[in-house]
């Protein structure tokens, strides 16, 4: 094929595709955007997911009317004007691609005045033509309707996910905004209704009350630390240790009051908690990093989600400090015993059983070792009858390793049974078995609770109501954000029931990302109701679970990929003595 110029609308396209991947995309250009131009109000509206509607409004200071169409035009941008100041950038944006990408791909509507003109300017473009322009009366400030997202991109809409996934990452975005711009009142409408608002009253902590509610707003520490030989300085909050979530989506980093993902940083929280957190169990936090403007690339992300510092470590280093010196203020640390290693090299068959497609249950940020106790024995249903079943072999009980895996005897050797893995894959095939072939699930508090949910918990509530209500849970609401909690699915026992309800709602948004609504619940349930690492069980107990087990259509890997067994062959072991 020959080398041509593409036609301008085709490199538009192309284009916008690094820009704007999303709903979610557009409502961060836009929102920053927003920003940058002064707004002391900013509010946004979206319509099926920000598929069909997206508003962006602000007060801010507006767009003259003789530059409103060169705002349009790639690469045109108020934000910078030489090449030096790309090496200092100090807004959010500036490289002029967002207007015109996102006109590219949509039906879009700009009305704007500035403050001190009488009258105010609105510009209509249909796939990045011009359709009309002319005077128009508005407020100060600027509005940005966009419509038919990907109108002309359908294969770029078929990659999009529900309407309810893609309104839960701009509640995201929007609440992640507000919290470290505690000044600016933020508001989200989804369809027609308020979904969300911020205080804009400039305390930081009232911001922290409106995302995540007053129980974990009053958990939380402000942080404060500096390196002043550099001028980094960071500022925030941290969760009380006792804070804690399944994830790590609940910690949130801003480099300059830039939204970032770093995994740099998350470790650097994550260190700073070293010994004062059960293992898989993740702090809360909220972060930002001052530092020179030249000391941080911004430009490194198409998308500009990722940074690069120049000065790495001692970036890890201001975080790690200024996180742990107020957690060790509020609690003292501690005494650790040095842990024991072993001076003799030992030698594990390869296990032979197959991990799911879904990977590692443990690189999903899920905790093994923090669930609660089980309680009631290992009473389970029969397994699936239309389920492919896998056979298990007849397993006899030797003895319990380090309180987590169970020793075991079979036909070609050893086995050693993680416990909390296996009575996952037991409760798993239990509660997901059709309704009329179930137990019944649901377990009635004596009291209701009220729990506060973050509204992108909400919004996982509500999408996945159904199959919450349908194992056990029975909840109502009770005010914004607020649920009265009145039955818990009664494999939990006696666990906290709104601390059940959270961490079932956090790994069900993340496992959402792979597996049916369904499976899911059941999954996020079953591990929330397992045993965990560490609980001694009787051998009568160890007996019943490898009993279950065994019985069960898929019993080599609890749900989410994890290996319930590994397996040590009777002829490896018969080589590594000398025996063969």
């Amino acid at each position: 094929m020959s080398i041509k110029i593409l036609p301008p609308g085709l490199a538009a396209k192309i284009a916008a595709g690094e820009v704007v991947e999303r709903p979610s995309s557009v409502v961060k250009e836009l929102v920053e955007n927003s920003i940058d131009a002064g707004a002391s109000q900013i509010t946004v509206e979206i319509k099926s997911g920000g598929v069909e509607h997206i508003k962006v409004i602000d007060d801010g200071h507006g767009i003259p009317t003789e530059e409103v169409a060169i705002a349009f035009q790639r690469h045109a941008t108020s934000k910078i004007d030489s090449e030096e100041q790309l090496d200092a950038i100090a807004t959010l944006g500036f490289r002029g691609e967002a207007l015109p990408s996102i006109a590219a791909v949509s039906r879009s509507v700009i009305t704007t005045r500035q403050p001190l003109e009488p009258g105010g300017f609105r510009l209509e473009l249909l796939w990045g033509e011009t359709v009309s322009s002319g005077a128009q009366g508005c407020p100060a400030g600027t509005a940005v309707e966009v419509s038919d997202l990907f109108g002309n991109l359908p294969a770029r809409r078929k990659f999009l996910r529900s309407s309810s996934a893609e309104t839960s990452r701009i509640q995201e975005l929007v609440s992640r905004y507000a919290l470290v711009f505690p000044g600016i009142r933020f508001q989200l409408l989804v369809d027609g209704r308020v979904s969300f608002t911020s205080p804009g009253n400039g305390l930081p902590r009232e911001a922290l009350l409106a995302v995540y509610g007053p129980q974990a707003a009053t958990s939380m520490l402000e942080v404060h630390g500096e390196d002043s030989e550099i001028g980094y300085q960071v500022d925030g909050f941290a969760g009380a240790p006792s804070l804690t979530r399944a994830n790590r989506t609940y910690m949130t980093f801003f480099v300059n009051r830039r939204w970032v993902q770093s995994r740099m940083l998350s470790y650097a929280v994550e260190e700073a908690y070293a010994g004062l957190l059960q293992v898989k169990r993740y702090p809360m936090a909220v972060v930002n990093i001052s530092i020179p403007y030249e000391e941080v690339d911004v430009n490194s992300h198409p998308s500009k989600r990722e940074v690069r510092f120049r000065e790495e470590s001692r970036v890890f280093s201001v975080v790690q400090r200024a996180v742990r010196a107020v957690l060790v203020a509020d609690s003292p640390v501690p005494n650790l015993a040095p842990p024991l290693h072993s001076d003799y090299p030992v030698t594990v068959a390869p296990s032979f059983f197959p991990r799911s497609a879904f990977g590692s249950y443990r690189n999903a940020g899920y905790s093994h070792d923090g669930m609660p106790d089980f309680q009631g024995g290992f009473a389970g249903g029969p397994a699936d009858a239309a389920a492919p079943r896998q056979q298990a072999p007849p397993l006899k009980v030797v003895g319990h390793l380090k309180l987590t895996y169970i020793v075991a005897e079979g036909p070609a050797g050893m086995f050693l049974v993680d416990q909390h893995a296996a009575h996952e894959r037991v409760l798993f095939d239990r509660i997901s078995q059709k309704p009329t072939e179930r137990e019944p699930q649901s377990q009635p508090l004596l009291e209701p609770v009220s729990v506060e949910l973050s509204p992108s918990q909400g919004d996982t509530l509500q999408s996945n109501r159904e199959s919450l209500e349908n194992y056990g849970f029975q909840f109502e609401p009770f005010g914004d954000g607020s649920y009265l909690l009145r039955a818990v699915p009664a494999i939990f026992g006696e666990t906290d029931p709104a601390k059940s309800l959270l961490d079932v709602l956090d790994m069900t948004a993340f496992e959402g990302l792979v597996r049916q609504k369904e499976d899911v619940t059941a999954a996020s349930i079953a591990c929330h109701g397992a045993i965990r690492a560490g609980k001694s069980l009787t051998e009568p107990e160890m007996v019943a679970l490898l009993e279950q087990l065994e019985a069960t259509p898929n019993p080599h890997t609890c749900p989410h990929g994890r290996p319930t067994m590994v397996h040590f062959s009777s002829n490896h072991m018969e080589r590594e003595f000398g025996r063969r």
